[in-house]
C-alpha cells in the first residue's frame, strides 16, 4: 500500500510539473487576447495551489507513512530481538530441564543402590544380632549353670549337714555363700528364691544356743573339777528316825544277820578312778553333743553326770553341790529342740531350674529381633 500511494503520488507530481511548464506557453499564446486571460489564470493558480496542496499532503502522508514503516522496522526488530532472546532462554530451559532430569535419573539410580545397601547392611545387622544373642544366651547360660550348681550343692550341703550333726552354725554359713552365689545369676526368674533362703538362714540362726562358748568352757572347768571332788562314804549309819516298814525289817534282821566289808576304807583306788571317769566322760558327751547342737544327747549326758555325782559322790560336800547346781543351771540354759525344716528352697530351686529348661533356647533371641527391617 505504501509503494501504490508513491507511485500515485509521484504521478501526479510529473502531472502537476508538466502543466506548469506548459503554462507560460499558454500565457503567451493567449497575450494577445487579454479579455480572455484573467480566468484562467485564476483557474491555474487554483490548480497550482491544489497541486501543490496535494503535493504537500502526498508528501506529508509520504513522511508520514515512512515514520511509520520505520517505527514498524524498529519494533519488529525489536521483537525478533525478543523472540530471538526467549528462544535462547527456551533453549537454555530445556537444557538446564534435561540435566535435571538427568541429575534426577542419577539420584535415582544412587538412592535405589544405597536403598538396597541399606537393606542389606539391616540384614546383616539382624544376622549379627542372632549370632551375638545366640552366644550371649550361651555365655549366660553357662554362667547361670554353673552358679546355679554351686547353690544347689551348699543348699544341699547344708541340708545334709544339719540333719547328721545338728551344725546350725554350719549350715547357716552354707545358706549365705548360697546366697552371695544366686545374687550373681543373671537370669531374674530365680531372684525370688532368695527370699526363701534367707527365711531357712534366719531360722538357722536363731535356732543356735546363745552362750556355746561359755557352756563348753564350764563343762571343762566341772571335768577339771571332777578329780578333786569327795566321794561317798560305803558305810553310811543308818537313820534313828526312820519309822518306814523296810527300816523296821532291816532292824530286826539286824540281830540274826550282820554284814560289813573286811576293809573298812570308802573305795578302792580302782573304783574311784573309775567313778571320777565316769563323770567325766557324761561331761565329755554333753560337750560334743553342744558341738553337734544336738539338744536331747546334750541333756541326757547332764543328766547321767549328776545321776553319777548324786551316786558316787558325797552331795554333802559344798564341792559336789556346786558341782551340781551348775549342771541344773546349764542344763536350764538348753536351747529349744524343735528342728528347723529346710528343704524349703533346696525344692523350689530344682523346679526353677526344670522349668527353666524347658523353654525354648530361642525364645530370648526372639523377643530381641526386631519386628521388620529398616526401610529409606
Amino acid at each position: 500500500m505504501a509503494r501504490m500511494s508513491q507511485d500515485n503520488a509521484t504521478s501526479d507530481t510529473a502531472a502537476k510539473t508538466a502543466t506548469a511548464n506548459n503554462l507560460p506557453s499558454r500565457k503567451a499564446s493567449s497575450a494577445p487576447q487579454p479579455h480572455r486571460g484573467g480566468g484562467s489564470l485564476a483557474f491555474a493558480l487554483l490548480l497550482s495551489l491544489v497541486a501543490v496542496g496535494g503535493a504537500g499532503y502526498v508528501g506529508w502522508r509520504q513522511y508520514v507513512q515512512e515514520t511509520g514503516v520505520r517505527d514498524a522496522v524498529h519494533a519488529t526488530a525489536g521483537l525478533d530481538t525478543r523472540v530471538a532472546n526467549m528462544e535462547h532462554t527456551l533453549e537454555t530451559i530445556d537444557n538446564e530441564r534435561n540435566l535435571l532430569r538427568q541429575r534426577l535419573g542419577d539420584a535415582d539410580q544412587v538412592n535405589r543402590s544405597l536403598r538396597e545397601e541399606l537393606l542389606g547392611q539391616a540384614e546383616r545387622t539382624r544376622n549379627l544380632e542372632d549370632a551375638v544373642a545366640k552366644l550371649s544366651e550361651k555365655t549366660l547360660s553357662g554362667h547361670d549353670g554353673m552358679l546355679l550348681d554351686e547353690t544347689e550343692s551348699l543348699l544341699r550341703m547344708a541340708k545334709e549337714r544339719y540333719a547328721l550333726f545338728h551344725d546350725a552354725q554350719g549350715a547357716a554359713a552354707a545358706y549365705a555363700l548360697a546366697d552371695q552365689t544366686l545374687a550373681a545369676v543373671n537370669d531374674g526368674a530365680f531372684s525370688g528364691l532368695r527370699q526363701s533362703l534367707n527365711a531357712e538362714r534366719e531360722a538357722l540362726s536363731k535356732s543356735q544356743p546363745a552362750a556355746q562358748s561359755a557352756a563348753l568352757d564350764a563343762l571343762t572347768q566341772l571335768r577339771a573339777a571332777t578329780t578333786e571332788l569327795p566321794l561317798k562314804p560305803l558305810d553310811t549309819p543308818a537313820d534313828a528316825a526312820a519309822t518306814d516298814t523296810w527300816s523296821r525289817v532291816r532292824r530286826a534282821l539286824t540281830d540274826v544277820i550282820r554284814v560289813q566289808r573286811v576293809n573298812s576304807a570308802p573305795l578302792a583306788v580302782a573304783d574311784a578312778r573309775f567313778a571320777r571317769e565316769l563323770v567325766a566322760l557324761d561331761l565329755a558327751q554333753a560337750q560334743s553333743a553342744l558341738l553337734a547342737y544336738d539338744s536331747a544327747g546334750y541333756a541326757a549326758a547332764l543328766k547321767r553326770a549328776d545321776a553319777n555325782l548324786a551316786a558316787q559322790f558325797d552331795t554333802q560336800a559344798p564341792t559336789v553341790q556346786q558341782v551340781r547346781s551348775k549342771l541344773a543351771t546349764l542344763a536350764a540354759q538348753l536351747p529349744s529342740s524343735a528342728p528347723v525344716e529346710l528343704g524349703a528352697a533346696l525344692s523350689e530351686l530344682r523346679n526353677l531350674r526344670s522349668v527353666h529348661a524347658l523353654k525354648p533356647p530361642a525364645a530370648a533371641a526372639e523377643a530381641a529381633k526386631p519386628s521388620s527391617g529398616a526401610k529409606p
